[in-house]
């Protein structure tokens, strides 16, 4: 199986591929798609969004196979990725008419409704972490409620992003419906700024945000930003800790630490801290680092080596200012993208990195004292994506919810992304939301209609 790190896949078209006489095709197409998938009916969409996740379903292992040799995430964890697309793609087919249906205004005003209608083609930037279910978690609402996409997948997935057109042309959505464009970042901005695109959706880092939110703004489009997270995973002394400390541990590990809603800082009550720490060492020691398709392995390697490069600088950033490694702190040497799994501690509060964003096998402990510290350690970050807290206490549970700055607070549960409800963040962790019924009416005209007179 170790042959299979440093096997040549396939020889993928460059970026370029896709310049400007292509873009303009693919434009072009999906305007004139978008003229008729509009007009389609909610039936008609969710019997095609069904046969998706069946396709789904059924070349989930092909499927699989491609995430993880492209961006090196365990193979079942891939192979449970492609599932949950098959999960939201039913979901929206299932649950879009209704969550699309005239509302009724309040009574006392003159008779009138509120409609959702599709805006139009939409660009999707998404990232190489869940290269399916980022795309799947944003196509499947807007598709369903008659608008087109344009996916520029990150370029390290291309398998992928192909992949991912062809499910939806299988699924019998028009041609034009879906398409990836294989295109420079520097093809981005001028995209935006074309008519044919009616807003923007991105994923992926505080920077891309900055920039793909300037060219949204300038555009004047509506832009729904998903960015970075340093998310606090706080355990108070009544925990059940046979329970939170393996959720943390998963929480924190899980796809190889390339998580947005990862617990970044895990908190620790004081009364607690030496118990949950020891265990919390030995758990993460215990961690197999090796090959992804190796059903053993805990951590795979890192999407790209630079990745690695990054993280290891961060990591002697937080010895620096007085972090203490317990575990890991180095590459591993099974190849330039392996990170080993590792656990600091003692990282002043005060130190920048501790505000930082670690995207990789690196987890962060803090201990504190009161839940007053515990809410102010939890939103001493610029971020506010996702949050998890363990506490049996009911007045604990509903103070943590409501003091936490983030855009979810899971009480007694590890952060996740679900169709069933809304995802998304505050302060650099973006704008706008994902699923739910908020997720698909991001992408929809949400137009009055009122009547005078009789």
């Amino acid at each position: 199986m170790a042959d299979r790190l440093h096997e040549v896949l396939a020889q993928i078209p460059a970026p370029q591929a896709d310049g400007p006489a292509q873009l303009e095709a693919k434009l072009a197409l999906a305007a004139e798609a978008f003229g008729r998938h509009r007009t389609t009916s909610f039936a008609e969409r969710s019997v095609k969004m069904i046969k998706a996740a069946e396709v789904l379903e059924a070349g989930a292992d092909r499927f699989a196979d491609c995430i993880t040799a492209e961006m090196g995430k365990p193979l079942a964890a891939a192979r449970g990725e492609v599932l949950k697309c098959a999960f939201v793609c039913r979901y929206y087919a299932e649950q879009a008419e209704a969550m699309l249906r005239d509302e009724p205004a309040a009574s006392g005003f003159m008779h009138a409704f509120t409609r959702f209608q599709p805006l139009g083609t939409v660009l999707a930037i998404m990232p190489w972490n869940y290269p399916f279910w980022q795309v799947f978690r944003f196509a499947a609402p807007a598709l369903m409620a008659g608008n087109t996409a344009l996916l520029k997948h990150a370029s390290n997935v291309p398998r992928c992003a192909a992949l991912i057109e062809e499910i939806f042309l299988h699924a019998g959505f028009e041609k034009g419906v879906f398409q990836s464009v294989y295109a420079r970042s520097s093809a981005i901005a001028p995209a935006i700024a074309d008519d044919r695109i009616a807003a923007v959706t991105l994923t992926g880092s505080e920077g891309a945000g900055k920039a793909v939110g300037s060219a949204a703004g300038a555009a004047i489009k509506k832009v729904v930003l998903e960015l970075g997270g340093s998310d606090p995973f706080i355990i108070m002394p009544s925990a059940e800790l046979e329970k939170a400390l393996p959720a943390a541990v998963s929480a924190r590990m899980m796809n190889n630490g390339q998580s947005c809603i990862g617990a970044k800082r895990i908190l620790l009550h004081a009364s607690i801290y030496d118990k949950a720490l020891a265990e919390l060492e030995a758990r993460i020691a215990a961690l197999r680092v090796g090959d992804p398709f190796d059903p053993a392995t805990d951590i795979g390697p890192l999407a790209l080596p630079e990745f690695a490069d990054e993280l290891e600088d961060q990591v002697a950033r937080a010895v620096v200012a007085g972090g203490r490694l317990l575990v890991g702190g180095k590459r591993s040497p099974r190849g330039p993208a392996f990170y080993e799994p590792t656990l600091l501690v003692d990282v002043p509060r005060t130190a920048a990195i501790a505000r930082e964003e670690f995207f990789g096998p690196v987890m962060m402990v803090f201990r504190f004292e009161t839940i007053e510290e515990a809410i102010s350690l939890a939103n001493e970050t610029p971020f506010g994506l996702g949050s998890s807290v363990w506490t049996a206490e009911r007045d604990e549970q509903l103070r943590f919810a409501h003091e936490i700055d983030a855009g979810q607070v899971f009480i007694n549960a590890i952060t996740a992304s679900d169709p069933r409800i809304p995802f998304g963040g505050i302060k650099r962790s973006g704008i706008g939301r994902e699923l739910g019924v908020y997720g698909i009416r991001e992408f929809t005209n949400i137009k009055t209609v009122a009547f005078g007179g009789c």
